[in-house]
């Protein structure tokens, strides 16, 4: 071994150490981020269960669109906090924007702004804007939603900044 082939090999090495200590120091960053996301979306569909299972509560239209965002959200980012799988939020975001826009849209059906005519939740199924649809002395559940998808955004957004460019 000549020792031009020792000095390139011996500055290989050192640059495999030196993105495996930033891609570590990426890990520790990201992770509490992954499972703060986590946490949201599974009290989220834990919620969601407890609220339609045990309370007895149909579920409205847009209740429903809203479980079908959010459910897979606590199994996805689950195995992404396992993994330590900063690229998450390219297939999780894309689910929570979607689950976001509508709770978006059953908020302000809750609270008035859409009108009587664009309400899909009188045509069938139970009606969004009884007492029913308050949980925890009075909290919208759409209001519940909203910050919830919110919050994953958010969280997932903060992983996305944190990456390497």
């Amino acid at each position: 071994m000549s020792a031009l082939d020792a000095v390139q090999l011996d500055s290989m090495l050192r640059g495999l150490i030196v993105t495996t200590e930033l891609q570590n120091t990426g890990a520790r960053e990201v992770w509490p981020l992954l499972f703060a996301a986590w946490l949201v979306a599974l009290v989220s569909s834990l919620a969601a269960l407890f609220i339609g299972e045990v309370i007895g509560q149909v579920p409205c239209v847009l209740c429903w669109y809203q479980r079908a965002f959010m459910f897979p959200l606590a199994f996805i980012l689950l195995v992404a906090s396992l993994q330590t799988d900063a690229a998450v939020w390219r297939y999780a975001m894309p689910l929570a924007s979607a689950g976001w826009l509508f709770a978006a849209f059953h908020t302000l059906e809750y609270v008035g702004v859409i009108p009587k005519a664009l309400e899909p939740c009188s045509l069938a199924g139970p009606s969004c804007s009884g007492a029913a649809m308050t949980i925890l002395g009075g909290v919208p559940i759409p209001l519940l939603s909203f910050g919830a998808f919110t919050a994953i955004i958010a969280l997932l957004t903060l992983v996305r900044r944190r990456l390497p460019a």
